[in-house]
């Protein structure tokens, strides 16, 4: 049976990524640092896949090679350890090029140290900024406006010069807005506070906590930002997708994940306030930075090159967060 080995697999990302990969009969590594990401999660899974999970808590930018050897025959990575708020890396960009661009070389030189050449990265819509044209296809010029978007794309470029160079087989995926639980409420977002939308408005229409809106006026039909949210669970099914694609030889590439439809925050806050039956107020806060106006992408290189295709809409989503945060109102506790 395949070894993958997940950074950053106590996050929301990554601890979903863990249960799809255990799921599927994978064996997996979970590395993370737990300065973001939590431990429980990884309790969980343990429990629910005896034998099938090995966590270390472990800085990727310090030196793992103890558990590169102790985890012999890992066959690849996802790559999911970053921080990832558009708005904190306006205020502390030089974290932002500390963790996620050193933490993500010393992370690929020791894996490549290891024989272990294929890896797939968790990228953002954010290395492409201001949209010039939409959908936004692999081909739209990457020009970031955040310095998280700019980190990525550092990434994005160490990869592609590793590949020329050290034989590194990776598969970029670029995501657009992720949200949602896993599909049975046992896994989900604890960032605490999210900065996600669907997840504070699910959060708001439960009352756990009041609902701000933190969006900035753009030129919109509503007035504010319209973005392609993915679900979870399909935004990791593509990288399992990935994984399979490069085992099986398939050249490095870059992919878009998102559905192809874009909403904006007025009309996913209905949409949660339809399903849940809970209307609740709409305050605002101060307006992030680094935001734009309009992201949608264009899907078609991931029907392509992966075979996947979206399955779950907002309902679904909706639906997930509400039955995780039934179960975990104030997220983790550990």
């Amino acid at each position: 049976m395949k070894k993958v080995l997940v950074t950053g697999a106590g996050g929301y990302i990554g601890s979903v990524a863990t249960y799809v990969l255990l799921s599927k009969g994978f064996n997996v590594v979970a590395i993370d640092n737990l300065s973001r990401g939590y431990k429980e999660p990884m309790d969980v899974l343990s429990r629910k896949f005896p034998g099938k999970l090995s966590f270390y808590q472990a800085n990727i930018q310090d030196d793992i090679s103890k558990i590169l050897t102790k985890e012999k025959n890992i066959d690849a990575v996802l790559h999911y350890a970053a921080f990832c708020l558009v708005d904190e890396s306006m205020k502390k960009p030089e974290i932002y090029f500390e963790n996620n661009v050193c933490g993500s070389k010393s992370l690929l030189t020791q894996l490549l140290d290891h024989g272990i050449n294929k890896i797939v990265f968790s990228s953002t819509c954010a290395v492409y900024g201001e949209a010039q044209y939409v959908p936004i296809d692999e081909k739209h010029p990457t020009s970031p406006t955040n310095p998280y978007g700019e980190s990525k794309r550092m990434v994005e470029n160490i990869m592609k010069w590793f590949n020329k160079i050290k034989g590194l087989n990776y598969v970029i995926l670029r995501y657009f807005n992720v949200c949602g639980a896993s599909d049975d409420g046992l896994i989900g977002d604890s960032k605490k506070p999210s900065s996600l939308l669907v997840q504070n408005a699910v959060r708001g229409a439960l009352g756990i906590e009041p609902f701000y809106l933190t969006c900035p006026h753009v030129e919109t039909e509503d007035g504010t930002p319209i973005r392609d949210y993915i679900n979870v669970v399909d935004l990791n099914k593509a990288h399992v997708k990935a994984l399979e694609y490069l085992m099986s030889g398939g050249k490095s590439e870059t992919i878009n994940l998102g559905t192809g439809t874009g909403n904006s925050v007025l009309e996913v806050v209905n949409e949660v306030q339809k399903i849940t039956g809970k209307k609740f107020e709409l305050k605002k806060t101060t307006p992030r930075q680094g935001e734009y106006a309009k992201m949608i992408a264009n899907i078609s290189k991931a029907k392509q090159v992966l075979g996947w295709s979206p399955r779950r809409g907002i309902k679904d989503s909706v639906e997930s967060l509400v039955r995780w945060y039934k179960k975990y109102p104030q997220g983790w506790s550990y």
